[in-house]
């Protein structure tokens, strides 16, 4: 069995980078697939997803001995041990409509903490990679460290809600946090892939990023590119982003902590962290 101090960050990037180079094509070809598997009204899977997690997935646990948590097909738990977290198509409903905004996202988990993250975005030609220790790499190449940043000279990506829905965080609130935002920031951005929004957060493209969704294999990949690039990666409550986490938000240094104000300023602790929904972590 594979444990953490066993693990070489490099070679794993560079392993995992060729088996996401592997399936580009695949992916480019299947631009445009219909649904295959309905999850919800506006949630659901392609052909693609399928296919490609079943490969990724082979092919990754072959070369590494190091088992893979897929969106579709499940896997191992993902707080515990080392593990591979995996979306085959981040952003469905923009590649089911030929939207670019989406790609295939795959992470590293040790004991729950993202350690390393790969977000290759085929229809823009990119791919964002990097382990903590850094550098974030773009398209192979190390990218500078981000600089401190302010709310008002940039870009924010916010996760697309609806306003009627209830839940953790109900519509309502998300609208109301929005809202305030839009008087701090100079741009608010909802691009639809949570994989983008981390990316382009870790590349210096947006500043920072709220999502409010809480599955690993989406926010994973991201928070280990964001903290690879310097930036920094918690919850909604603000504590540091783990796999048993239900939201992730990040940003470059001092725009998140700008980001924390107004979440707060607006929700008050309605969003704090619970010890019960972070498995026990403070």
């Amino acid at each position: 069995m594979t444990s953490a101090s066993t693990l070489d960050f490099p070679r794993l990037l560079h392993t995992a980078g060729q088996v996401l180079d592997s399936v580009v094509d695949e992916f480019v070809a299947g631009l445009g697939a219909p649904s295959a598997v309905a999850k919800s009204a506006t949630d659901f899977a392609t052909q693609v997803d399928l296919d490609l997690e079943r490969r990724i997935t082979a092919e990754l646990a072959d070369r590494t001995q190091i088992a893979v948590h897929g969106e579709e097909f499940g896997g191992p738990p993902v707080d515990e041990g080392v593990v591979w977290v995996l979306d085959p198509v981040d952003g469905t409903y923009n590649y089911s409509t030929g939207m670019p905004l989406t790609g295939i996202l795959l992470g590293l988990l040790v004991d729950g903490a993202p350690t390393l993250g790969l977000t290759w975005l085929p229809l823009q030609h990119r791919r964002y990679a990097g382990h903590v220790d850094g550098p974030l790499l773009v398209d192979g190449r190390p990218a500078d460290r981000l600089a401190p940043t302010e709310l008002s000279s940039a870009a924010v990506a916010y996760g697309p809600f609806n306003a009627s829905h209830g839940g953790r965080y109900a519509g309502h609130r998300r609208a109301d946090v929005i809202r305030a935002l839009s008087a701090r920031v100079a741009r608010l951005r909802m691009t639809g892939s949570t994989g983008v929004d981390l990316a382009y957060t870790a590349a210096g493209i947006f500043g920072g990023a709220v999502v409010f969704g809480r599955h690993a294999w989406d926010n994973a990949p991201g928070a280990a590119l964001v903290r690879a690039a310097g930036g920094v990666a918690t919850d909604l409550g603000g504590t540091p982003w783990r796999a048993t986490a239900t939201s992730i938000v990040t940003g470059a240094p001092g725009l998140h902590d700008e980001l924390m104000d107004v979440i707060g300023e607006v929700v008050g602790d309605e969003w704090s962290t619970r010890p019960t929904e972070l498995g026990g972590h403070p």
